[in-house]
């Protein structure tokens, strides 16, 4: 089942002699459930399209649907909840707010909603994620492979129906990295969530189902591995 779909997507940037075009007409798919590794060199657009796909940046043309659901045809307000309840977005800086512990960061977007907090669903995260006993924990108390963790955790609080995650391993050494890319491995297969993975490390690339090389705003190559 198709879970997100972009149709003829652009975004330009500039005009005339600094007129770039960072996504290039780009149309493309994922099955949900799907774990797709993004890999092309820097600055070829590859961050650009996940802001455009987690709704953070509109597109100059085309269109963006999560779930059958044009993303852009929202107003800010609509789009602003779209983006908390339906993506998952996780950086390389962990973005936590510093005066708020482990739980308080993770369950900020169901907040930010006035909602209840799932206390079920943020135990089995807390367990998974070997956070537990860390709770209570400011993100100064914690080190990077364990704040990454935290931001996994934010990312999936919600059940989104798709998390994007740009070069989650980028700042961590490479035990952390292994750990924080098995825990999104499990987080795909364990709650059938759809994962699209920026990485420069074709060794990571290897571990999804699917590899789409990108250049120049465009994916020049898609290769299914499994």
């Amino acid at each position: 089942m198709e879970i997100l779909r972009t149709e003829h997507l652009s975004k330009v940037y500039g005009e005339g002699e600094n007129r770039v075009r960072a996504v290039d007409d780009l149309t493309f798919s994922l099955e949900k459930g799907e774990f797709a590794a993004l890999i092309g060199p820097s600055g070829s657009g590859k961050s650009t399209l996940l802001h455009l796909l987690g709704g953070v940046d509109r597109p100059t043309s085309g269109k963006v649907f999560v779930g059958g659901q044009d993303v852009y045809a929202q107003d800010e307000d609509r789009l602003a909840v779209f983006r908390r309840r339906q993506v998952g977005l996780i950086y390389q800086f962990y973005n936590l707010i510093p005066v708020l512990n482990v739980v308080e960061n993770m369950t900020l977007p169901v907040l930010m909603d006035g909602r209840k907090v799932n206390e079920e669903r943020l135990r089995e995260l807390l367990r998974t994620l070997g956070l537990t006993d860390k709770r209570d924990s400011l993100p100064n108390q914690l080190s990077g492979g364990q704040q990454q963790r935290v931001s996994i955790g934010r990312a999936l609080m919600n059940a989104p129906a798709i998390v994007l995650a740009d070069e989650p391993t980028g700042n961590l050494d490479s035990a952390n990295s292994r750990e924080i890319v098995e825990l999104l491995r499990y987080s795909n297969r364990a709650y059938g969530q759809t994962l699209l993975l920026i990485t420069h490390d074709e060794s990571i690339a290897l571990q999804a189902d699917r590899v789409l090389s990108f250049e120049d705003g465009r994916i020049v190559r898609d290769e299914r591995l499994r």
